[in-house]
């Protein structure tokens, strides 16, 4: 990697090879940047807004002073800088309609239309999906107001524990598991009253709760046909032992053990194949990116969630699995044509340790100047994702919550994991914090 932040964008223009746009600024992104650039058909990676990692990559890639919100002003960017192929990687561009506004202008985009992201955007709209089309998940009751939720939580018929979700978008946040009626009233309390996030929580979702051990499965698909990448599992909870808060995600492996063939058969066949034949057929085809999270128990898969897009820890040890190349996959999934390209992956495995600021998911201080070990760059199957990093004077920053995402690969998962925590240790900053268990579900079984 260059150590010198990009200067001046300019644009690329080839005939044989492709631009391709990334719009996000996480971990996520920083990956996908990575997978993009391998690809000798890609000629130059812009990312918007992207981060200090992606700003130190040099090369092929370049970052670009743009909001993942901003749709006007990325869709001119796209036109003007000749970009051939634009992949959308965070959740928010997606539910504003990032991918029909490209469309409409014949830019090519990876991603679903805005319609059909309610699967993320809406838990409302994706648990009424899947009763509709008879995909397997938890028992729900939908609230809009507090008085009625309360109610609910206060009848003697409620079982706990409950599983409360804002409906909209809470950036990973927005679920709370609640052990008894006191939790509940809390989780009530601060969705509708305090609206902690705001419209996101103008509908919530009640659950009941699932046992069993979650995973995440995704598809990337042209809308009839798609290609699997390996499981992952991520770890949502702050603390070791999934204690504390619910985060972005603290860590995450591949493949996951409990995601056994038998179960990804099932998976497909009662999950992914009903999903996008569903979507199909209520008028809004699913394009791009799938993400399935998962509760398994005793081999039987329930749906957690859907996401409308890559997952962020989890796209950071499964890109890095892929052993072939990722650009034309996109390519393939653009044009209807995933059939007909290779998707084959790496007999490894992989785990990534996220590094955190102190305090998140709640209150965090940024700015916090960070010290990268020299060898780094030498380590052999080791990664080092930026999320939340800037560079500020030539000096590299924390600015976000999540600050690192550090990848390992491995013959063995345990060996993933070992190679992992060998790289957090040559990484510091003022408060930096870790789970120490992440893999370490997939080690017992």
């Amino acid at each position: 990697m260059s150590d010198k932040p990009d200067d001046e964008i300019q644009p690329v223009s080839t005939v044989n090879a492709m631009n391709v746009l990334i719009i996000g600024s996480g971990a996520r992104e920083h990956a996908l940047c990575w997978a993009v650039a391998q690809s000798e058909r890609v000629q130059g990676v812009f990312v918007a807004p992207g981060n200090g990692g992606t700003a130190l990559m040099g090369g092929k890639v370049r970052n670009v002073p743009l909001k993942a919100t901003a749709l006007d002003d990325l869709l001119r960017f796209a036109v003007d800088n000749g970009i051939d192929l634009t992949v959308v990687g965070s959740e928010s561009p997606l539910e504003l309609g990032i991918v029909d506004l490209f469309r409409d202008a014949q830019k090519p985009v990876v991603g679903p239309v805005q319609a059909a992201a309610r699967l993320e955007s809406s838990k409302v709209f994706s648990k009424e999906f899947m009763q509709r089309h008879g995909i397997p998940t938890a028992g729900y009751h939908v609230f809009r107001d507090a008085h009625t939720a309360k109610s609910f939580i206060g009848s003697p018929e409620t079982i706990y524990p409950l599983v409360i979700k804002a409906s909209g978008l809470c950036a990973g946040k927005g679920v709370f598991i609640a052990s008894g009626k006191e939790d509940a009233l809390m989780a009530i309390r601060e969705l509708f009253e305090d609206r902690i996030f705001g419209d996101a929580g103008n509908e919530v979702v009640i659950e009941e709760f699932l046992q069993g051990q979650e995973a995440s499965v995704f598809a990337l698909t042209d809308g009839v046909r798609y290609r699997l990448f390996l499981p992952a599992q991520d770890h949502k909870r702050i603390g070791d032992g999934d204690t504390g808060k619910n985060t972005g995600g603290m860590g995450a492996y591949a493949p996951a053990p409990i995601v056994t063939s038998e179960v990804m058969q099932r998976v497909e066949e009662r999950i992914i194949r009903p999903t996008l034949k569903g979507m199909a057929e209520e008028g809004y085809p699913y394009t791009g990116f799938l993400y399935v999270g998962l509760m398994i128990d005793g081999g039987e898969p329930f749906v957690v969630e859907y996401n409308a897009r890559l997952g962020d820890p989890e796209t950071q040890v499964v890109l890095p699995l892929l052993k072939s190349d990722f650009m034309t996959a996109l390519q393939a999934s653009v044009d209807g044509t995933l059939d007909e390209v290779p998707f084959e992956m790496h007999r490894k495995s992989a785990a990534t340790v996220v590094i955190a600021s102190g305090g998140y998911p709640d209150h965090y201080e940024p700015g916090k100047r960070i010290t990268l070990s020299d060898d780094l760059a030498e380590m052999e199957d080791c990664l080092v994702f930026h999320a939340g990093t800037a560079c500020e004077g030539g000096q590299l920053v924390t600015a976000g919550g999540r600050v690192f995402s550090v990848t390992a690969l491995g013959e063995t998962l345990s060996e993933s994991i070992d190679r992992a925590y060998g790289i957090v240790e040559k990484i510091s900053f003022d408060g930096a914090y870790h789970r120490t268990d992440i893999g370490a579900k997939g080690l017992v079984l």
